[in-house]
């Protein structure tokens, strides 16, 4: 299939999934914290940036292959934690899984996944463990143990969720899906309140029990990714929940820009948030990003077409930021730090 029909295959991708989805199970995934104004908003904070590609630069050879943590990738992108995979395709997270190993891409896995551990690693795939911590810590130590034990790279640490935020039309899907399908890998954990008094301490608590590389997920203000790297984050991860928990936040590509700066190149920078094409990939790259991760469209991609669609999505996605970047003078992602202007539209948005 041509680059150009590949591209109007990506951007009807959701309409796509509305079509294919049972209406419950749509909206639990497209929708935000109350209003959704977060929510909808993200796409569109992408646009207001313009690129300043450089010219007279050879591009015959264009180089995408990242280290996410020490591990290889063929672009600087990944899937994002999401759960009730299984409600978009019924291998869930191990079909999800199969697709970015054939990609060669990394996955992170919700901690409330609808597989075990064990099923995803066995399709080979790089994956990390996204986890929330329980007011009382010891109760993560199973599912952070057994996710170790099963080859799990990283923890994301998701720092943006001390109680889970109102969302208008929420109550539906769990009563419209089988209960076996939730809390596979949690355990004890499963009924524990989150903790409300996350701190940085925690990051060296997660890296002593683990021994990985801890991320730390949720960031929008610079001292916050100051703070997370002065506690020994190996990354920072650049993220509203989606615009799932606090309506009315930031959007991830105006607050991008100042936690890069802050950071100053001391760890790796990531981000997700209305992510929808090559170009945004390389517009995140542009803003400071090392790499992106992609949320919803992987669930849509495998709503649509099951590993085969989410396969199609990476390829669709390497084969524009690839383009983007011979266009903008590139032959890695890296080169395109700083080929941005400052949107008078964006403003200050993040202090």
């Amino acid at each position: 299939m041509s680059g150009p029909e590949q591209s109007t295959w990506l951007l009807s991708l959701e309409e796509r999934a509305r079509d294919v989805l049972p209406e419950v199970v749509f909206g639990y995934y497209r929708q935000g914290a109350r209003d959704g104004v977060t929510a909808s908003e993200a796409a569109e904070a992408w646009l207001r940036y313009r690129l300043l590609p450089r010219v007279l630069v050879d591009v015959r050879a264009v180089e995408t292959t990242t280290s996410f943590l020490g591990s290889d990738a063929s672009g600087p992108y990944g899937v994002a934690p999401t759960t009730l995979q299984r409600a978009a395709d019924p291998g869930g997270e191990v079909a999800m899984a199969k697709a970015c190993a054939a990609a060669g891409v990394p996955m992170v896995v919700s901690s409330n996944a609808t597989a075990t551990f064990a099923e995803i690693a066995a399709t080979g795939v790089t994956w990390w463990l996204q986890a929330y911590l329980p007011e009382e810590r010891a109760l993560a130590r199973p599912l952070l143990e057994s996710a170790v034990a099963a080859g799990a790279r990283a923890v994301v640490l998701t720092a943006d969720t001390p109680v889970v935020g109102t969302k208008y039309d929420d109550g539906a899907i769990w009563s419209a899906i089988p209960p076996a399908w939730l809390r596979v890998n949690l355990g004890d954990a499963a009924d524990a309140p989150k903790a409300r008094d996350l701190g940085p301490a925690d990051v060296g608590w997660l890296g002593e029990v683990t021994g990985l590389p801890v991320v730390v997920k949720g960031i929008l203000r610079p001292d916050d990714a100051r703070r997370a790297v002065d506690a020994g984050a190996a990354a920072v991860w650049v993220s509203n929940h989606g615009g799932r928990q606090l309506d009315l936040a930031a959007a991830t590509a105006d607050c991008l820009p100042g936690v890069a700066a802050a950071v100053d190149g001391d760890v790796p920078v990531y981000v997700d948030g209305g992510v929808r094409s090559g170009t945004t990939v390389l517009t995140a790259l542009a803003l400071g990003a090392d790499a992106v991760f992609l949320g919803r469209l992987p669930l849509y991609a495998l709503a649509t077409g099951s590993t085969a669609g989410v396969e199609r999505l990476l390829s669709t996605l390497a084969e524009e930021l690839v383009e983007g970047l011979r266009l903008s003078g590139c032959t890695r992602p890296e080169d395109a730090r700083g080929l941005v202007n400052n949107s008078p539209m964006a403003g200050e948005k993040c202090p």
